[in-house]
């Protein structure tokens, strides 16, 4: 097992792709080989549930599309339910201290590295049970991605960084936002520059950056040494494609056809 995703995280090679909103196995088949580097499962804020996620993690086979899971919070047993079906790597949202940070790595650990995760015997990650060397080979294919969506996160960033075994810090522009008084504005440039002097600052001091980006920003954030960049979402793609095609055709004025 070698996770290619992580060894680009840490090499701090560019990477580029798409949150997974959806419950569809189809869309996720669909867009496997749209040539993304990785697409995101937001378990978060969707309505993901097990059977869909192992479904949609098996579209993504043979693809070379990484997965990774972003997760409620900081829950051992969902760490190690995620982690069990194999998935590249977990994103843990608001992410804000050294001791959240600390926490979320420790979940992602066996006990033989420091951790609490608990062993699971024939299980997707190690194709069950065929794959032996998993165990041993568990720390350095495990990827941490911690999120800073807060002013708190931004003021304790150094000391986030400076967690061994967190990977990659990710900005969320739309929460950090909020907290900075700008509701609903990620694009604010107030908003823009903390997230530009944050990716710097995480540079700085050895870790690689991630931010949610759309067209505006994206060069910026890329300039400023985001590595890992998430353009948007697979739903969010369908609605706009979608009113676009509405608004041509539905809503323009059509004469009715004469009786």
């Amino acid at each position: 097992m070698h996770n290619r995703f992580r060894q680009r995280v840490v090499a701090r090679q560019g990477q580029y792709g798409l949150f997974i909103v959806s419950n569809a196995l189809q869309n996720v088949e669909a867009l496997a080989d749209s040539g993304f580097d990785f697409v995101v499962f937001d378990v978060e804020h969707s309505p993901s549930a097990t059977p869909a996620l192992h479904a949609q993690l098996a579209a993504l086979a043979g693809s070379g599309t990484a997965s990774v899971v972003r997760v409620v919070g900081l829950d051992l047993a969902s760490f190690k339910h995620y982690l069990d079906l194999g998935v590249d790597a977990l994103m843990v949202p608001n992410v804000e201290t050294q001791e959240q940070a600390r926490e979320a790595v420790r979940f992602t650990r066996y006990p033989a590295a420091g951790g609490v995760r608990g062993m699971g015997g024939t299980m997707r990650a190690n194709r069950y049970g065929r794959d032996k060397a998993y165990y041993a080979a568990a720390v350095e294919n495990t990827c941490v991605l911690v999120q800073i969506e807060s002013r708190r996160g931004m003021d304790n960033l150094d000391a986030i960084c400076a967690v061994d075994g967190v990977d990659l810090v990710f900005f969320g522009p739309a929460d950090l936002s909020a907290d900075m008084g700008f509701m609903a504005q990620p694009s604010h440039p107030d908003v823009v520059a903390a997230i530009e002097a944050g990716i710097r600052r995480a540079n700085a001091c050895g870790v690689a950056a991630g931010v949610m980006a759309g067209d505006a920003d994206c060069q910026r954030y890329v300039d400023a040494g985001a590595t890992m960049v998430i353009l948007g979402s697979d739903l969010g793609l369908l609605v706009r494609s979608a009113d676009a095609l509405a608004t041509r055709f539905v809503t323009s004025t059509i004469d009715p056809p004469s009786s």
